[in-house]
């Protein structure tokens, strides 16, 4: 997430202090669970799939001004800001930009200011309107396009000298979206729903054949 300095605002900075008397609150931390959530860990996994430029809820009007997208409902509330979008950025169709640069500067920045813990990237992947054409085929480029973006982003965070031990695509199989149900496939396999049947889009094979021969094509 990237915080425009314009952006910047009064923010809380006490977690707690901002949620206590929200319900059901902290009533529902039991005796033991902040031991147990405590322990150590041995990997860090990252979700990562857009960024997020995010303004003070007051600088509307700069952010127009700057030529950002803002939405007429807020997204955030209880925090009193807004995210925007930037204009001219390739989107999902979830509605998300497309910016592989925050990959690289999500897993550095967790490196540096969070911890030396090895890093997963444990999802990473897009929807997209995909489509059996004519000759049996889902040729999903603009996933290519994604994958191979966010997969190369990978790579500059590790020759930035972070320790990632593993990248996983969300996802292998379309399937239903907690929000959305059957309506957004985000699969390198193509699902039919009604019949279960299965199909390798190109993303598929891309991919296979990157993991394969350990180079990005």
């Amino acid at each position: 997430m990237y915080l425009d300095p314009i952006f910047r605002g009064a923010y809380p900075t006490d977690v707690i202090e901002h949620y206590e008397g929200y319900s059901p609150g902290f009533s529902v931390i039991q005796d033991g669970d902040l031991e147990v959530i405590s322990k150590p860990l041995d990997f860090l996994g990252v979700n990562y799939y857009t960024p997020a430029t995010i303004m003070d809820e007051t600088r509307e009007v700069e952010a127009r001004v700057m030529g950002y997208e803002v939405p007429l409902v807020q997204h955030f509330p209880d925090l009193r800001a807004l995210d925007v979008k930037t204009p001219g950025r390739d989107t999902t169709s979830m509605g998300w930009e497309v910016d592989a640069s925050g990959l690289t500067e999500l897993l550095v920045r967790v490196m540096r200011e969070y911890t030396q813990l090895p890093l997963f990237v444990t999802e990473n992947g897009a929807a997209f309107d995909d489509y059996v054409d004519p000759n049996g085929e889902i040729l999903d480029s603009d996933r290519v396009a994604y994958l191979k973006a966010h997969i190369g982003a990978v790579q500059d965070a590790i020759h930035n000298g972070v320790t990632v031990r593993g990248y996983f695509v969300w996802s292998l199989l379309d399937n239903f979206e907690w929000a959305l149900g059957y309506s957004r496939r985000f699969g390198i396999v193509w699902v039919d729903f009604p019949t279960g049947a299965r199909l390798p889009k190109e993303s598929f094979h891309w991919y296979a054949n990157t993991v394969r021969s350990n180079t990005l094509g």
